[in-house]
């Protein structure tokens, strides 16, 4: 079998209740804002349009029992937003869970891996 560049990857989403969710877009939005200081920028650098972006931060604001982003309004220059201590511990318990997943599916996941059917492979019927 001819080696494939993809592999499978996992990705956390972690539900509170029927309507609220953590996943890896939140999180890359979270740590997009604490690296550039602004909603808008983060949501420019993920091609997303500030209204989401400003959607999924109230989300997360009212689902956690504090703010985890705040920000303050102005014209250029004078606005941003900040992770608050509660955003940092969010996003970083996020991706300690992620990571321990990782590691104990690492070896589940290199048998998906094996699995897969190079493109030039015909397909075969077999469940």
């Amino acid at each position: 079998m001819a080696e494939r560049d993809e592999h499978p990857t996992l990705t956390i989403r972690i539900r509170f209740g029927d309507k609220d969710m953590m996943g890896h877009g939140k999180a890359e939005l979270l740590e997009r804002i604490a690296a550039s200081g602004s909603i808008a920028a983060a949501a420019r650098e993920m091609g997303m349009s500030y209204k989401r972006a400003w959607m999924l931060i109230e989300t997360l604001n009212a689902t956690f029992d504090r703010p985890v982003v705040v920000s303050t309004r102005g014209g250029p220059g004078k606005g941003g937003a900040v992770l608050t201590e509660r955003g940092q511990a969010v996003l970083a318990e996020y991706r300690a869970i992620e990571a321990a997943a990782r590691v104990h599916a690492r070896s589940r996941l290199e048998t998906f891996r094996s699995w897969l059917r190079d493109g030039a492979e015909e397909a075969t019927t077999e469940d």
